[in-house]
C-alpha cells in the first residue's frame, strides 16, 4: 500500500493522522552539491543493509569509504562483573541512606565492568580512484547528488568539453557497490585504482583472477582480541582500455567506459562463531554478479528491490522555488526561506537511512548507522540502547518499514537467550537483562562509568518495541514469539525490584535517569538513584503489556495478577514544586 499525507505536520505524519492513498509522487527527492564532499560527513551515504559506502565526489581524485556490518573489534565475549550480586545489599543501603555518592563509588567498583566497555564498530578502508588527463582548472556544470527513490548516486561535471558521469549504487539484488564511470567521448577514461586503509598491517594486493584486494583485520580492544577478517576485493570490467596490475593498484588507460564491482567479505557467522573465507565470500559475490552483469539491468534490479520498502510513504508538504537549490544552501538559508519541501525531503532521507542499514538477516543499525570512517569512533559506535537503539527503530511500523525492523528484533532475542545466564551471574535474579550498552556481541555487562552504566532498565524498553510490533500488526504469531521475551524480562525485574522502606513503593536500585544527574543543594555530585520516573514508566508498561499478553495467550490468571500488581506497586507520577513531572522520587 502507498500513502500520500497532504499539508501535515511529521508529528501528524508519525501518528498517521488523515492518511489517504494515492498514487506515486512525480516529486524529486533528491539531495545535490555544486562542489565536492570537502569532509567525511559531506560526502553521499549508500547502503545495502551490510555494506555502506560515503561518495565524496572528486574530480581528479575519487574516494569512496567502505564499511561491512560485522566489522568489529574484538571477539565473542561478555563483561560481567560477578561482584555485582554481593555488592548489591550494601549499594542500597547507602541508596536509601541516601549517600548516593558513596553508592555510585561502590558501583563502580562492584557493578561496572573491570574489563571491557563494548567492543568498537571499524572502517574498512577506502577505494580510491585517481583519474588523469582531467583538467580540473576547466571543470564547469559540477552537481553530485543522491536521488533517494533510487538509491543511486551520480556525479557530474564538464573539462576540456569532455562531459564526464559517475553513477554508485550498493545493490540490493547483488550485494556488491556498483560504480558505473562514462565519458561523452571515447578514449577518455585513464585511471589508477587503489585501497587506503587506516589499519598498518591492512594488506592489498591483485588475486589469482585479477582482483584488486585489501585484507585486513579489526583491532583487539580493551583486552579482547581482535578475531574479525575482512577482505574488499575488486573487479573492473573496462572494454576498449588497457589494465595493467602492479604493486597492488589497477591501471586503466584509454578506456571508452568502466564499471568497478566491489564486494566485501568477513569471517562472522554469528555473535559466539567466527569462520570462513573473508576473501572467499567477497569473490563468489564478484562472481556471481560480472558472470551476467549488465549495468542497466543491475540498477534496475536494485532499485526495485530497494523501492518496495521506500516507495509505500509519500509525505507532501508543497513546494517553493527554494526546493530547486543546492542542499547545502536550502538548510543554511531554511530558518528564513519558505521551503516546506525541505522538511519532507528530511523526513524521507531518514527512511532512506534506515532501509539502507537495516536489512533482514543483517545487524541492526548501529550509532552511526552502518557509515563509520574510523577505528575508534565516537562511542565507539556501538548500540546506545538507553535510547539511540530504540530511536533508530521508531519509524519502522509508522511509516511502512516493517523489515528493516528484523534485525533489531533478532538482538533482542540473542540478548534475551545469551548463554551462561547473565542475570543470575551477576545480580542472581532470573530472566534476562542489559545496561545501556551493548556491541554485535551482544555484551551484557554495565560500560562506560558508573555515572552512566549503571541502568538496569534496558529489557524494558526494547519489550515496549516488541509489544509496539504486536499492536500495530495484530499477528498472533509474532505475539506468541515475543511473549517468552516479555515474560523473562518481568522475572528479571519480579526478582531485582526491591522495597523502598521510606516509600513502601518498589523501586529499581541502584538505577539512574538516562543520562542526567540530578542537582541537589546546588551541586551534581551522583547521578546513580532508587526509582527513578523513567524506570517507574518504562517498568509499568512492561508489567502491564506483558499481563495484556499472557490474557490473550490465556496464560494463568495468577502470573497475570502479580504483573498488574507489581505495576501497581511502583512509585506513582509525581508533580514537583516548578510544576514538572518529576524526573526522580525526591523533587530535585
Amino acid at each position: 500500500m502507498k500513502y500520500m499525507v497532504s499539508k501535515m505536520t511529521l508529528v501528524a505524519v508519525f501518528a498517521l493522522a488523515s492518511v489517504r492513498c494515492s498514487t506515486a509522487s512525480d516529486e524529486k527527492l533528491v539531495l545535490w552539491y555544486d562542489r565536492p564532499a570537502r569532509l567525511w560527513v559531506e560526502a553521499l551515504p549508500l547502503g545495502n543493509g551490510a555494506l555502506g559506502a560515503m561518495v565524496y565526489g572528486g574530480v581528479a581524485q575519487e574516494e569512496i569509504q567502505l564499511n561491512e556490518e560485522t566489522v568489529w573489534g574484538g571477539s565473542p565475549h561478555n563483561n560481567l562483573n560477578p561482584a555485582a550480586a554481593r555488592a548489591l545489599p550494601a549499594v542500597r543501603q547507602l541508596l536509601f541512606e541516601g549517600r548516593n555518592a558513596e553508592a555510585q563509588a561502590l558501583c563502580g567498583r562492584a557493578i561496572l565492568s573491570q574489563t571491557s566497555h563494548g567492543m568498537p564498530y571499524q572502517t574498512v578502508g577506502s577505494i580510491r580512484i585517481g583519474f588523469r588527463g582531467i583538467d580540473t582548472a576547466s571543470v564547469t556544470e559540477y552537481r553530485r547528488e543522491l536521488d533517494l527513490r533510487r538509491a543511486v548516486a551520480v556525479t557530474e561535471f564538464t573539462a576540456a568539453g569532455v562531459r564526464y558521469r559517475r553513477e554508485y549504487f550498493t545493490s540490493f539484488a547483488d550485494s556488491v557497490l556498483v560504480v558505473r564511470l562514462t565519458a561523452s567521448k571515447p578514449g577518455k577514461l585513464s585511471f589508477t585504482l587503489d585501497y587506503a586503509s587506516p589499519y598498518d598491517d591492512a594488506r592489498s594486493s591483485c588475486s589469482e583472477r585479477g582482483d584488486l584486494v585489501l585484507e585486513g583485520h579489526a583491532d583487539d580492544h580493551e583486552g579482547v582480541k581482535g578475531q574479525v577478517r575482512f577482505a574488499a576485493a575488486s573487479r573492473l570490467l573496462a572494454p576498449g582500455g588497457r589494465i595493467e596490475r602492479r604493486d597492488g593498484r589497477l591501471i586503466v588507460a584509454d578506456a571508452d567506459e568502466a564499471t568497478l564491482l566491489l564486494a566485501i567479505g568477513t569471517n562472522f557467522i554469528d555473535y559466539r562463531t567466527l569462520g570462513g573465507n573473508p576473501l572467499g565470500r567477497a569473490e563468489a559475490r564478484l562472481d556471481r554478479t560480472a558472470e551476467r552483469f549488465d549495468c542497466e539491468e543491475a540498477r534496475q534490479a536494485h532499485a526495485a528491490l530497494y523501492g518496495r520498502q521506500f516507495a509505500r510513504v509519500e509525505l507532501d508538504l508543497g513546494r517553493t522555488p527554494a526546493a530547486d537549490k543546492p542542499t547545502d544552501r536550502r538548510i543554511r538559508e531554511y530558518a528564513s526561506a519558505d521551503d516546506p519541501q525541505l522538511a519532507a525531503l528530511y523526513f524521507q532521507f531518514g527512511r532512506y537511512l534506515l532501509i539502507c542499514s537495516s536489512q533482514p538477516g543483517g545487524q541492526a543499525a548501529n550509532l552511526q548507522g552502518i557509515w563509520n570512517e574510523r577505528r575508534s569512533a565516537t562511542w565507539d559506535s556501538k548500540y546506545t540502547t538507553n535510547i539511540n537503539l530504540e530511536m533508530n527503530y521508531w519509524p519502522v511500523t509508522v511509516t511502512g518499514l516493517s523489515e528493516t525492523g528484523e534485525p533489531f528484533m533478532r538482538l533482542i532475542g540473542e540478548i534475551a537467550a545469551r548463554p551462561g545466564r547473565d542475570a543470575a551471574a551477576m545480580y542472581g535474579c532470573r530472566g534476562w537483562m542489559l545496561h545501556h550498552n551493548t556491541d554485535i556481541w551482544r555484551s551484557t555487562g554495565a560500560v562506560d562509568g558508573a555515572a552512566y552504566g549503571i541502568w538496569p532498565t534496558c529489557n524494558a524498553w526494547f519489550c515496549q518495541y516488541l509489544w509496539d510490533l504486536y499492536l500495530f500488526s495484530g499477528d498472533r504469531r509474532l505475539l506468541e514469539r515475543i511473549y517468552p521475551i516479555l515474560r523473562e524480562a518481568c522475572r528479571f525485574h519480579l526478582d531485582f525490584l526491591t522495597v523502598d522502606p521510606i516509600s513502601g513503593y518498589r523501586v529499581a536500585a541502584p538505577s539512574f535517569s538516562p543520562e542526567n544527574r540530578p542537582k541537589v543543594d546546588g551541586k551534581r555530585e551522583f547521578s546513580v538513584v532508587t526509582g527513578a520516573t523513567m524506570d517507574n514508566q518504562l517498568l509499568a508498561d512492561l508489567f502491564r503489556n506483558t499481563a495484556d499478553a499472557a490474557d490473550l495467550l490465556r496464560e494463568p490468571e495468577r502470573w497475570r495478577d502479580s504483573l498488574l500488581a507489581t505495576a501497581q506497586s511502583l512509585s506513582p507520577m509525581r508533580i514537583g514544586r516548578w510544576g514538572q513531572l518529576q524526573e526522580w522520587a525526591e523533587d530535585w
